[in-house]
């Protein structure tokens, strides 16, 4: 009889005193007693309260599996990313999800992500769209229009140019079926904002599927990955991967 599958729930967090007590007492728990849960809470050298609000959350839940990890220094979206996929990976977790601790993105969506993974074959990560459910559902989350314009505009061009028929490239809410991340080239990656946008083309190129649940999210005061920017720097990774994709240039990062 196989035991319980063990999943690693990690929490990014920087500058996310106010937000993070929130985000973990959304956490499903009860939902999920048919997994082995463990929550880590990652954060990239906060300079506010952000880890001593860890350091409360960790003692009043001893009950719970939970570890707290502070970078010394700042390390970058990416980079924290990779960290914590590699810890699961070292600790033998099968499915990793991540959740922002700034709670744009709730974690009732945990049990959803984790049986869209188990429901297909081959499928590499499961995400949340914002969009799956059309226009309406993420203006109702707050949701700013030039935001919603840009994400609609940018996840088209990628559509077109990779042939995928993605809702929102732009969520930050994943899952991932640690299984087919065992040989750790994500490693090879940005350590930037556009990990996401590189981890979800090399996942197209490896023929795996990407699953999207449709979700809502909360928009505060906290700042948006999607600027001017980060756009144009999207749109020619984006032309990039086209010609990776169609074998104009060849890269080793994505071999």
């Amino acid at each position: 009889m196989h035991g319980k599958k063990k999943i690693l729930i990690f929490i990014i967090t920087y500058k996310a005193s106010f937000r993070l007590r929130d985000v973990f007492d959304k956490i499903p728990f009860k939902k999920l007693n048919k997994y082995n849960i463990s929550v880590l809470i990652s954060d990239d050298a906060s300079n506010d309260n952000t880890v001593l609000f860890a350091q409360k959350i960790i003692k009043k839940n001893k009950n719970k599996k939970i570890l707290l990890n502070v970078n010394k220094t700042n390390i970058g979206y990416g980079a924290h990313i990779k960290k914590c996929l590699n810890y699961s990976l070292k600790n033998k977790f099968d499915y990793a999800v991540m959740i922002h601790g700034d709670g744009q993105y709730s974690p009732t969506y945990i049990p959803s992500l984790l049986r869209s993974l188990s429901g297909i074959k081959n499928v590499g990560a499961s995400t949340g769209s914002r969009l799956k459910s059309g226009r309406k559902n993420a203006t109702k989350g707050g949701m700013p229009f030039y935001k919603l314009i840009g994400n609609i505009l940018l996840t088209k061009i990628f559509n077109v140019l990779i042939k995928t028929n993605f809702t929102d490239t732009h969520t930050g809410l994943w899952a991932y079926n640690l299984y087919y991340l065992k040989n750790k080239k994500f490693n090879k990656l940005t350590n930037s904002f556009n990990f996401d946008q590189e981890f979800r083309f090399k996942n197209v190129i490896d023929k795996k599927n990407i699953q999207e649940i449709p979700i809502k999210t909360r928009y505060g005061d906290e700042r948006s990955q999607l600027h001017i920017k980060y756009a144009i720097n999207f749109f020619f990774k984006t032309i990039f991967f086209c010609m990776i994709k169609n074998k104009i240039i060849k890269s080793k990062k994505f071999s």
